[in-house]
């Protein structure tokens, strides 16, 4: 129990500190986010500090080399999947800052990106073995080979653009990580004890650090910078630890906001109609009148619900 309440502590103190050290740094260089002028609810934030990612991604990755020294491969992996995809989001931040707009990288060169790290992970998974899968609500696990390829093929791109998408207001995606990793942690270490889960309770405390200043109204957004690093992140660790499966019920957030956006985009294109007033869903709420903050509390709740009945076989 002490090893991930020190992770969780060391995370913390070490991403409130990096947060406060960025925030001023960031507006300096100017570092500001592009706002979408058709979310008038968010006309008020033009301005406020993004690329947060660069504060809390490496003070997880810190706490967890402190607790962890360099640990075994697949933790290695994992944290240069989620640092790779940390310097593709600067990429993205940095391209929207120079352009003063929302666009970023094209794409097509987003989805290269992602397509080319999750053969490499996924082709890495089946040379090492790692192809087997365990059953949410169970303690049953099956091996299947070389199907791990097109799996984590899928896992990584859909995990990756989700947990970005997810990503539109304040608190939320941090928020809903915090239970998401936190879950996956908790299940890895009643599984086999993995060194991953240091690298999940990290990612815990270090958000519990980056909300200090993402509460509403927002000091600094994480930006592309952490949203991608996070998506790779719970991935990588998910799919490294044959908890592939676990992601769509303790990502129930993250899905619901891919599947939000699909349903809109394809009803659109048929009918020259909406399904929702604004997708991700996230922002449909919004458009209800429901604040923020309720939102963001809501998708909070129900991941740490939904993570806790991924526990049960284990109590």
């Amino acid at each position: 129990m002490r090893g991930p309440i020190f992770c969780f502590l060391l995370a913390f103190v070490l991403s409130a500190a990096f947060c406060a050290a960025a925030i001023p740094l960031l507006k300096k260089l100017g570092a500001r986010q592009p706002i979408l002028s058709y979310v008038k609810e968010h006309k008020d934030k033009g301005g406020t500090p993004t690329m947060g990612g660069l504060a809390f991604i490496p003070a997880a990755a810190l706490a967890a080399l402190i607790f962890c020294g360099w640990g075994d491969k697949p933790f290695r992996v994992a944290l240069a999947v989620g640092l790779g995809y940390l310097l593709v989001g600067f990429l993205d931040d940095m391209l929207k800052k120079r352009r003063h707009d929302n666009l970023g990288l094209r794409p097509c060169q987003k989805t290269l990106f992602q397509l080319a790290v999750a053969i490499i992970a996924s082709v890495y998974c089946c040379l090492e073995g790692m192809t087997v899968l365990s059953l949410p609500y169970t303690k049953i696990s099956f091996d299947i080979g070389w199907w791990m390829l097109p799996l984590g093929i899928f896992v990584f791109v859909a995990t990756v653009n989700s947990v970005n998408l997810t990503d539109g207001l304040d608190g939320l995606a941090g928020s809903v990580c915090i239970f998401f990793f936190l879950t996956l942690g908790t299940l890895i270490s009643l599984q086999n004890g993995g060194v991953s889960s240091v690298l999940c309770f990290c990612l815990v405390g270090a958000l519990a650090g980056y909300l200090l200043f993402n509460t509403p109204r927002a000091s600094v957004f994480m930006g592309d910078t952490g949203s991608l690093s996070l998506g790779g992140f719970a991935a990588s660790i998910a799919l490294f630890s044959g908890n592939a499966l676990v992601i769509p019920i303790a990502g129930a957030a993250f899905v619901l906001s891919s599947i939000s956006v699909i349903l809109q985009v394809i009803y659109y294109k048929k009918t020259g109609r909406r399904i929702f007033r604004m997708a991700p869903i996230h922002h449909h709420f919004q458009e209800k009148g429901y604040s923020e903050a309720k939102i963001s509390y809501t998708y909070a709740i129900l991941t740490a619900v939904l993570g806790a009945t991924l526990l049960l076989p284990f109590a």
